[in-house]
C-alpha cells in the first residue's frame, strides 16, 4: 500500500478533463458481459482500482476483456463466459462486485458469490437484490458467508416494488430482467443518471428497457443481447470533487467534458458557499470571488437524486471546516461519518450527533498525519490537506485511487503538491498493490 504526501496551501488553477463515471463503468462493465452475440466496447472507461477489480471479477469468471486501444477503451467478450462461483478474494474488496450475481442468474441460471466488501460505510446488505431474484423465480440460499441462487426453469418478469430507490438495486434487477421471460416492472426506482446510462447500454445491445430515469422502469425481456459500441457518462462526482478542490484554496478549475444537467444540487451548494460557477452543456468552472476569505456556512442533506449525493457530502464537509460560521450536514443515505475523526487531527471542529455532523468552520487546518478508511472519506482528507498549512500524510491512498482517475497527475495539473510513497498499513478489504498493472502492457492475444 502507499501514502500520498501533501504540501497544502497551494491555490489551485488549471483545467481538467472528466473521467467516466465509475458507478456507470462498474455496471457497465458486467452489462456488457451479458451479451452473448458479439463484443461490447465500451469508451471512456476510468482507469481507477475499482475498475481494475471488476475487470479482474469478470475474466475469473471466464469472460475476455481487452483494454484499449484508445485510451479508456475496454471490449468484452460475454460470449466467453465459464464459470458460476465468484472468488472470494475479489468479491470482497467492493460492493459492485454484487453485480456478477444477475449477471450469472441470467446467463447460467445459477450463481454462487460470497457477499460483498468495500467501503466502511456501516451495513448495506443486499437483501434488495436477493428479494428481486426471488420474486423473479430465484431460490436463494445465503450459506458460509455466500449466496447460492438457482433457477433452473430461468427467471421471469414481475412486478417488484423497491423499499426505497437504491441505485444497485435497480441497476442489477434491470440487467438481470433483461434476460428474464415476459415483463418486469420495478417501481420506486432510482432515478440517477448511472441508471439511466446502463440502461441506455443495454438498449443498444438489444435489450428492451422504457422509463429509465423515472420511477418506474418496464424491462421487456429478450432472448439475447448482442455487441455495441458506447461511451461512458462523465463522473458527476469526481467533477464535484475537483470543484471543491478549487473553492477550498480559493482557486479556480474547469472541468471539461461535463454533464452540467447533472450537478445541479452540488452547484447550488457550491454557489450558496459564495462561489463563481460558470456553465455550458459540457463545461462546468468554479472560482473564487475577490474579497471571498472564507467559504459562507451552508447547511446540506443528502438525498437520491436529483438531491444532494451522498458521495459527495464527505468532499463537501471537507470545505465546510474552514468555512464563516456553522454548518448543519445531515446524511440520510448510509452511515458516513468514520473520517470526522481524521478530519479533528487537522485542527477541524466537527462532532456528530446520530446523522448530523455540526461543523463550526475554523480559520485554517494544519498538515497531519491521518487515515483514509474509505473512498469518499480519503478524498475530503485530501480536499482538507490541499488547504492545510503544512505538510498531510494520507495513508491507505488506494481507497481514493478505488474512484478518482490518475489523482496525483490532476492535483499536480492544477498547480497542487503531492506525491506518493510506499506505506506500512493495509486496510481490511483493501485493494491490491497491483491494480495499475490491470491497465498496462500488450493486449491479450485473440482467441477464434
Amino acid at each position: 500500500m502507499t501514502d500520498l504526501i501533501v504540501e497544502g496551501g497551494v491555490r489551485l488553477s488549471g483545467q481538467l478533463t472528466a473521467s467516466g463515471a465509475k458507478n456507470s463503468a462498474l455496471p457497465a462493465l458486467v452489462a456488457a458481459a451479458l451479451a452473448d452475440g458479439g463484443p461490447v466496447h465500451l469508451e471512456h472507461v476510468p482507469t481507477d482500482a475499482d475498475v481494475a477489480t471488476m475487470i479482474q471479477l469478470l475474466r475469473s469468471l471466464g469472460v475476455r476483456v481487452e483494454i484499449g486501444p484508445e485510451p479508456g477503451g475496454v471490449t468484452v467478450y460475454g460470449g466467453e463466459l465459464r464459470t458460476t462461483e465468484a472468488p472470494y478474494t475479489l468479491v470482497r474488496r467492493m460492493r459492485a462486485s454484487f453485480y456478477v450475481a444477475g449477471l450469472l442468474l441470467a446467463r447460467a441460471k445459477e450463481a454462487t458469490v460470497p457477499l460483498p466488501g468495500g467501503c466502511a460505510l456501516g451495513s448495506r446488505p443486499v437483501d434488495y437484490h436477493l428479494r428481486g431474484f426471488e420474486a423473479m423465480g430465484a431460490a436463494i440460499q445465503i450459506e458460509g458467508g455466500s449466496m447460492r441462487a438457482l433457477a433452473p426453469s430461468g427467471l421471469a418478469g414481475t412486478s417488484i416494488q423497491l423499499s426505497r430507490p437504491s441505485v444497485g438495486t435497480t441497476i442489477q434487477l434491470m440487467m438481470t430482467a433483461s434476460l428474464a421471460r415476459g415483463t418486469t416492472t420495478l417501481e420506486n426506482a432510482a432515478l440517477e443518471p448511472e441508471v439511466v446510462d446502463v440502461a441506455s447500454l443495454l438498449n443498444l445491445m438489444g435489450a428492451r428497457i422504457r422509463g429509465a430515469g423515472t420511477p418506474v422502469v418496464r424491462i421487456e425481456g429478450v432472448e439475447g443481447l448482442h455487441g455495441c459500441r458506447y461511451a461512458i457518462i462523465p463522473d458527476r462526482i469526481e467533477i464535484a470533487t475537483w470543484l471543491v478542490a478549487g473553492a477550498i484554496t480559493a482557486g479556480e478549475v474547469e472541468v471539461h467534458g461535463a454533464l452540467a444537467e447533472h450537478l445541479h444540487m452540488p452547484l447550488a451548494k457550491l454557489k450558496e458557499a459564495g462561489y463563481l460557477i460558470r456553465q455550458t452543456p459540457d463545461m462546468v468552472a468554479l472560482s473564487t470571488p475577490p474579497g471571498l476569505a472564507r467559504p459562507h456556512a451552508v447547511d446540506l442533506e443528502t438525498a437520491p437524486y436529483p438531491g444532494f449525493p451522498t458521495d459527495l457530502q464527505q468532499p463537501f464537509a471537507a470545505l465546510l471546516t474552514i468555512a464563516d460560521g456553522t454548518s448543519m450536514v445531515r446524511e440520510t443515505i448510509f452511515d458516513r461519518f468514520r473520517y470526522v475523526d481524521e478530519l479533528r487531527r487537522m485542527g477541524a471542529d466537527v462532532r456528530v450527533e446520530r446523522d448530523t455532523a455540526i461543523i463550526r468552520g475554523v480559520p485554517r487546518l494544519t498538515g497531519a498525519r491521518v487515515e483514509a478508511t474509505d473512498l469518499r472519506g480519503g478524498a475530503a482528507l485530501l480536499l482538507a490537506a490541499l488547504a492545510a498549512e503544512g505538510e498531510t500524510r494520507i495513508e491507505n491512498a488506494e481507497m481514493i485511487d478505488r474512484g478518482y482517475e490518475a489523482l496525483e497527475t490532476k492535483v499536480a495539473a492544477l498547480g497542487g503538491r503531492i506525491r506518493r510513497e510506499p506505506g506500512t498499513r493495509v486496510p481490511d478489504g483493501g485493494v491490491a498493490e497491483d491494480w495499475r498493472a490491470v491497465f498496462e502492457g500488450p493486449l491479450p492475444a485473440r482467441r477464434s
